[in-house]
């Protein structure tokens, strides 16, 4: 059985799209490896997707706030930021680099900081709009990104893939159509479980991150025909990288023949750069919510969407703005006839910028480059290897997709 989607841009502005399916970065010869853990200052909780970097080499954490950074030599200092909270610049010494505990404490925005904005806020999406030119990068660029995809069933892992890759970007005043995404490295696992009937994939993942860069493809959603379909509200002011930000809520204001979003967009108060984006599918109507997230699906199986996120970030580094992390989260439910009870699925796929480099960029070559209507599943083999990263930086496991893996190797070898 297969139920299936089609990552295209359309007009039915599908961006993220599934599969349901039966069942490079830089590389050092001498390794500094900085990790740690970071939760919030005042509870104790761990935080997860906080950008932990030095220089231009950076990663986020992981569901459970754990990272590990590896680089060339001992940076001296890194940084650790998170929205909402004061940036953190921990000092690294030779011989102390590991176990490193960092708590974040909330940023607290004085009376005297906030920015009293008279205009439409609309009018702000707009100005930032045309400060694209001198925010963001007017050469072409080489960033080296960290990529994984995994599916749920109910509360346990059916299918994890990850690899590392290189995104070539054209200038910021160029569309994406020559921007390639290439396959560094890859491993992927499939539940062995015969119970497992329905596995899940994401169709041209790894080029989400020229798709998702959504300051630079603006056709999606950051364009007068699109932009005329919202409401924009001014929300409350935020901090990113100790940066004070303008919150502008997008809510749908009209009719469309696809599916509309609720959205959140951030904007440095100073330079007007867009440092972060927050959409959720609009559940509203369900037809509409299914077109935009599935084409094909076997018979006898109803699928019933649940939610649909995405987070866009930018960071801010060397006088440039650069796309540095995504994330999308599928739900849906899955209906089988003569059962009594729907099926919980839930797919994520995420991918770091971990590095980037502007000096001696070629393009990646049509033939080298991952294509949009390509599965990663289908692109990459299966791995058993405990140490396959070696020197190359990720996103670590969280403690129960590390289980997971581990439980999905075992049974592996022993099939």
């Amino acid at each position: 059985m297969y139920l299936c989607a089609v990552n295209c841009l359309t007009k039915m502005k599908k961006l993220w799209t599934i599969i349901l399916l039966l069942a490079p970065l830089a590389v050092f010869a001498q390794q500094v490896v900085v990790s740690g853990n970071v939760v919030d200052d005042k509870t104790g909780e761990a935080l997860g997707q906080v950008s932990v970097s030095a220089g231009r080499v950076s990663v986020v954490t992981n569901d459970d706030g754990d990272f590990t950074l590896k680089l060339s030599e001992t940076p001296g200092k890194i940084s650790v930021s998170h929205v909402g909270y004061k940036t953190r610049y921990l000092n690294v010494t030779s011989g102390q680099t590991g176990h490193l505990k960092v708590r974040l404490r909330p940023a607290t925005i004085q009376l005297r900081e906030i920015v009293v904005v008279n205009e439409d806020p609309r009018e702000l999406v707009e100005a930032a709009i045309r400060k694209i030119p001198e925010n963001y990068s007017m050469v072409p660029e080489m960033l080296k990104g960290f990529y994984r995809e995994t599916a749920m069933k109910r509360k346990h892992y059916i299918y994890v893939a990850e690899g590392v890759e290189d995104m070539y970007k054209t200038p910021y005043n160029r569309s994406v159509n020559r921007d390639r995404v290439a396959i560094v490295k890859g491993r992927r696992l499939l539940s062995q479980k015969s119970s497992d009937t329905l596995g899940i994939k994401v169709m041209g993942g790894p080029v989400q991150a020229v798709l998702m860069d959504l300051v630079k493809n603006r056709e999606f959603l950051l364009n007068k025909q699109e932009m005329d379909a919202y409401d924009f509200k001014m929300g409350t002011p935020e901090y990113i990288n100790d940066r004070l930000q303008y919150v502008i809520n997008m809510e749908p204001a009209e009719i469309m023949p696809y599916a509309l979003y609720h959205g959140k967009i951030y904007i440095d108060t100073e330079r007007l750069a867009f440092t972060r984006i927050e959409l959720e599918l609009d559940m509203k109507d369900k037809e509409k919510a299914t077109n935009t997230m599935l084409v094909r699906k076997p018979l006898g199986v109803k699928f019933k969407p649940r939610e649909l996120t995405s987070v866009v970030d930018y960071r801010y580094e060397g006088g440039v703005t650069r796309i540095s992390y995504l994330k999308n989260t599928f739900r849906f439910n899955c209906d089988w006839k003569k059962r009594l009870f729907a099926t919980t699925f839930t797919a994520t796929c995420e991918m770091v910028v971990t590095d980037s480099s502007s000096e001696d960029i070629r393009p990646i070559g049509t033939r080298s480059s991952f294509d949009s209507r390509d599965s990663y599943y289908d692109k990459v083999e299966y791995f058993l290897d405990p140490d396959y990263w070696s020197s190359y930086n990720i996103i670590e496991p969280s403690e129960s997709l590390d289980k997971a893996i581990q439980k999905l190797v075992s049974k592996y070898r022993r099939n």
